[in-house]
């Protein structure tokens, strides 16, 4: 893999991607940041120079198909990608042989050993999970020899063809349980909308029917008040008109008066006269004559 180059040359380059690891007689002397850099000529007398350069730059490797039981013994191949970069670059070189194949070789065992406990169904409904648990695993281990890894996610799940199938229809019978108790749901939650907007209708138009009640009846109450206020009256106008008749007959002469002058204004008005007291008025001249 073209992750590490071992250079020797009197001048190196070490590119901003890169790091170089510089060894004198094959032991780690130090780092070299990017730039570039002249070299002493080996000999007798000085020592062996070996620039080694790490990338630096985040990659990602494949774990392919690999062929895993569940922990119901159902047998999946499983591809694996993650995305990972060399924080360390001497843990990266001096820890493990090979960095990448002992990420790869890791990752493979997270997978393995996160798909043993789970159930086919928990693997179908959360894939994410599986992503998570093999992260988990392998994130402290990988630090280990100066890798950081950003991403562990499940790229694809192959079934055997007949199980295939069979999950097919088990995933389209629970579509069609999930709607069904969507729609129970939903028809349950209309129901009691419908219930409630009723009752509350319902309970709006009994005070409407009692505030209605009680302004009907304080219109009664206010009608009689007023037609017992204006009976009172009349009669302490009555009374007050009596008491003045009573102390001046002469005002009630006058009325009377004003009485029998708009009944003669009125043609059709009849006046009956006593006429027995002139008669009687006239026998009894009769007999004082």
């Amino acid at each position: 893999m073209a992750t590490t180059r071992a250079i020797h040359s009197d001048e190196v380059i070490v590119r901003s991607t890169h790091r170089g690891l510089r060894y004198e007689d094959g032991r780690l002397v130090t780092i070299l940041e990017p730039g570039r850099y002249r070299l002493p000529k080996g000999g007798r007398r000085g020592p062996v120079v070996e620039i080694v350069q790490v990338d630096m730059r985040e990659r990602e490797i494949t774990i392919k198909g690999q062929e895993i039981l569940t922990a119901d013994k159902v047998a999946l191949r499983v591809s694996v990608i993650t995305q990972f970069r060399v924080t360390d670059p001497v843990a990266a070189l001096e820890s493990v042989a090979d960095y990448e194949n002992r990420l790869y070789s890791d990752v493979q065992l997270a997978a393995r050993r996160s798909l043993a406990t789970m159930q086919l169904s928990d693997i179908l409904t959360n894939r994410n999970q599986l992503s998570e648990d093999i992260l988990s695993e392998v994130t402290d281990a990988a630090a280990g020899y100066g890798v950081s890894i950003s991403r562990a996610d499940v790229k694809d799940l192959v079934f055997p063809g007949n199980l295939q199938e069979i999950m097919n229809r088990v995933l389209a019978t629970e579509r069609l349980s999930e709607a069904a108790l969507v729609e129970s749901r939903t028809k349950a939650e209309q129901d009691r909308i419908e219930s409630g907007a009723r009752a509350e209708a319902e309970q709006l138009e009994s005070q409407a029917r009692r505030q209605a009640s009680l302004l009907t009846a304080q219109a009664d109450a206010d009608a009689m008040r007023i037609r017992a206020d204006a009976d009172v009256d009349a009669l302490r106008r009555r009374a007050e008109a009596a008491s003045a008749y009573a102390d001046h007959p002469a005002l009630l002469r006058l009325r009377e008066l004003e009485t029998l002058s708009a009944l003669g204004a009125n043609s059709n008005a009849r006046l009956y006269l006593d006429f027995d007291r002139p008669a009687a008025s006239a026998d009894g001249a009769a007999r004082r004559d």
